[in-house]
């Protein structure tokens, strides 16, 4: 009897386990359940978490430089680079976005095909007041270079001409000019990326073309038949910066004075200050028929991700409007984003400057942060170190002066992003020189190049003055000295940074310290 009852209370208590088992289990995987319910809602609801809040980005796919910027009856056209079956570079046509302001987007349909003249590479886009073309008094018409990839493939040179396309519905729907080409190739292997403008003095439009390693200038009166004026190859100028692209050519008078001038912006495939491609320009004197640098150039943002800056055309306002592609050749194909590639920088305003004889350009982002006030965060006047977070790291802008003399050495200032996760982008301010560092600021194992060294700056014997980040969440616009001189970079953090830090190495006081969230209607 006893045997039966202690075997029936073994009986009971194995059944009681293991249905304590089986409770603990299911419970467990409910538990399990509804965590991955929650990271799935998380990565649904973050699917790109590299996807910029408030730059331009492609609705998908691969993206490079911008083209065809025009301004026509209150809105701005964006034209760009793109290849709609790929995030890797290929048979390019012309997207298409537009705005109100430069800062909100609005995707449009693709404007221009690849035809059986080649694919549709760079240009620009003009408006043609006065029927020039005839096509249509106040025609948008855009000048692009055609690339015939089977001609290219052939081992032949010739392989690029350039074609117009024209609308006459503000860019809603293009027609391809039944002459194209309306410039052909002479022999260069590198002829293309024509920017065009009109030239009051002499009633006619004046192309600026990238051939090879110089720069050739031509003039029509319709947009049709064009003529060679000029060879813009500068003496003494540096070598081996790889293709000349994307020139841009325009008019400018300096601050304060009134003093005219020409600008003339290369974009250049290699040797950039810190590798890889990079944007310069020339200061110099244009009469219609030559353009002559009376300086030499100099680089137009010393980061590695401004590359085929342009302007915009048909502006209001006669201030250039300048925007670029927030990349590098060296690993923009490789970047970690998976359904797009490529972001634009913010548009910034230009402004020539004499100082003594020498010119320089001074460059202002345009962005419309001014009406988040009831986001704005002032902190006025800070002794170092200083340490605050917020949602303004990932998507905002942050500000302060400074004041550190080139003679002091020893002084030394940094400026670190950071997240919970310890990654960090470092800005460091050492003997006269502005680096940037992204060893350590998240994803950097893609490419070699994107990270192997601190990228630098000298800033020329100036003070340290006015610091202005714009903050993206992959990408940092630095301008310094109210836009004298300006860095961009890109980085790859695994969760958003939401601190930023100031040290110095030396009692150091910064004033006018600010920062403005993003306010959600701007959120891409």
């Amino acid at each position: 009897m006893y045997l039966l009852v202690s075997s029936a209370l073994r009986y009971c208590a194995l059944r009681f386990i293991t249905f304590r088992f089986v409770l603990l289990s299911m419970l467990l995987l409910q538990q399990l359940t509804a965590v991955a319910q929650v990271e799935r809602k998380k990565n649904a609801s973050d699917p790109e978490p590299w996807r910029p809040a408030f730059h331009f980005t492609p609705p998908a796919k691969w993206m490079n430089d911008p083209n065809g910027l025009v301004y026509y009856k209150d809105t701005y056209h964006l034209f760009y680079q793109y290849y709609p079956d790929s995030t890797v570079w290929g048979p390019m046509h012309w997207g298409h976005a537009t705005s109100k302001d430069l800062l909100r987007w609005k995707h449009q349909p693709i404007a221009l095909y690849p035809d059986s003249l080649g694919w549709i590479f760079s240009g620009s886009a003009v408006i043609d007041k006065d029927n020039t073309a005839g096509f249509g008094e106040n025609a948008m018409i855009a000048i692009f270079t055609y690339h015939n990839d089977a001609i290219w493939k052939s081992g032949k040179k010739n392989t690029e001409s350039q074609g117009i396309a024209y609308s006459l519905d503000g860019g809603k729907t293009w027609t391809k000019y039944k002459g194209n080409p309306v410039l052909n190739n002479s022999g260069e292997q590198d002829f293309r990326d024509p920017k065009v403008s009109w030239y009051e003095p002499r009633k006619e439009w004046i192309m600026t073309l990238a051939v090879g390693d110089r720069i050739k200038l031509f003039a029509s009166k319709n947009l049709k038949e064009w003529k060679e004026r000029f060879v813009f190859k500068p003496e003494n100028d540096s070598k081996d910066l790889g293709v000349w692209e994307c020139p841009d050519l325009f008019p400018m008078k300096t601050f304060p004075y009134q003093e005219a001038k020409w600008v003339l912006i290369v974009n250049h495939g290699d040797k950039a200050p810190n590798g890889g491609s990079g944007t310069r320009y020339f200061i110099g004197d244009f009469d219609g028929d030559r353009f002559v640098a009376t300086q030499p150039a100099k680089w137009l943002d010393h980061g590695t991700d401004f590359y085929a800056a342009v302007t915009y055309s048909n502006t209001p306002d006669p201030t250039p409007i300048v925007q670029a592609w927030m990349s590098n050749w060296q690993y923009a194909q490789q970047v970690p984003t998976t359904n797009w590639r490529s972001a634009m920088t913010l548009p910034r305003k230009l402004k020539l400057i004499k100082n003594q004889q020498e010119y320089f350009l001074m460059q202002t982002a345009i962005t419309s942060f001014q009406e988040c006030n009831n986001k704005t965060i002032l902190f006025r006047n800070t002794t170092l170190p200083f340490v605050t977070e917020g949602d303004f790291v990932s998507g905002g802008e942050f500000a302060f002066h400074t004041e550190i003399m080139p003679y002091e050495k020893s002084q030394e200032l940094t400026i670190t992003l950071s997240n919970k996760k310890g990654e960090k982008f470092t800005i460091r301010y050492k003997d006269g020189i502005v680096s940037t560092d992204r060893s350590q600021s998240g994803v950097i194992d893609f490419s070699e190049k994107f990270a192997n060294k601190p990228q630098t700056l000298w800033l020329e014997g100036d003070v340290l003055g006015a610091v202005h980040l714009f903050l993206d969440k992959a990408s940092v616009e630095i301008l310094i000295n109210n836009g004298r001189f300006s860095m961009t970079n890109i980085y790859f953090p695994t969760e958003p940074y939401s601190k930023i830090a100031i040290e110095s190495n030396k009692p150091q006081t910064i004033y006018k310290v600010g920062a403005r969230e993003l306010c959600s209607k701007y959120k891409q």
